[in-house]
């Protein structure tokens, strides 16, 4: 099944056409992070080296916290032009993006705790996430069909970097404008309650197998207003008073 989910994978993305993900939902989560790999590998975005670009969240503290490598030339710096992709769908993430100051070890990852992850973060910024699917069925794919296609993932603007400090998240707005719709604010919105909070299990999973990550890596933590729906031609704005913005032009 981790074949044909990737295979699958693979065809949609080379002929730029959705397929149904009927019948090549990975059985379990580590069959659906191998899908990730052989797609990425196939697709050849890696190469040797280890992933610079990654997306991790979950739904609460509760919750298990997913993670995707996104491929590098989907990742944009801002203010981007989007025109040109090859979207099913334009969904919209607005979120937080952190960069490891140095590089970790599987040694260094597994002994984390607490929060003392923070202190291999050197900056931030604002990151929109471009939500899009491989899958006909987009959004409501089955949940491990979708971490398979980098839960479902499309593409990524980095607003300018500003170095890392921890804030006060509960009182952080976070300020959206998408094309004429009526704008978007949240005030202390994140699931996680702070951004950070994911770094221990995301690079725990980052360097299985012996992997390191390296100074320099990024990493967008999840979104504060869920996913906004956005159409080709719209201008996306997002806005953190206090740490910076991110545009793109669909």
């Amino acid at each position: 099944m981790i074949d044909e989910t990737a295979r699958h994978l693979i065809e949609a993305r080379s002929t730029q056409r959705a397929i149904s993900a009927a019948g090549f939902c990975p059985p379990d989560t580590q069959a659906a992070y191998a899908a990730q790999d052989a797609v990425a590998r196939a697709c050849g975005w890696f190469d040797e080296a280890p992933a610079g670009y990654w997306k991790s969240g979950g739904p609460s503290r509760e919750a298990v916290l997913t993670h995707a490598p996104l491929p590098p030339d989907g990742v944009w710096s801002s203010p981007a032009e989007a025109g040109a992709w090859p979207f099913h769908m334009r969904g919209i993430e607005v979120e937080i993006a952190l960069r490891l100051g140095c590089d970790v070890e599987p040694a260094l990852a597994l002994a984390l705790k607490g929060n003392e992850a923070v202190k291999l973060v050197d900056a931030m910024c604002v990151s929109i996430e471009i939500v899009d699917s491989r899958w006909v069925e987009g959004l409501e794919a089955p949940a491990l069909a979708k971490l398979a296609d980098l839960q479902s993932h499309g593409a990524l603007v980095l607003g300018p970097w500003v170095p890392f400090l921890q804030r006060d998240w509960l009182a952080q707005v976070c300020q959206v404008q998408i094309g004429a719709q009526p704008p978007v604010e949240r005030r202390g919105t994140h699931s996680l309650a702070d951004p950070a909070y994911l770094l221990p299990a995301w690079l725990r999973h980052a360097t299985q197998g012996g992997r390191s990550v390296l100074a320099g890596t990024v990493v967008t933590t999840g979104t504060w207003v869920g996913i906004l729906t956005a159409s080709a031609g719209d201008l996306v704005t997002a806005k953190f008073p206090g740490i910076g913005d991110a545009t793109v032009q669909l």
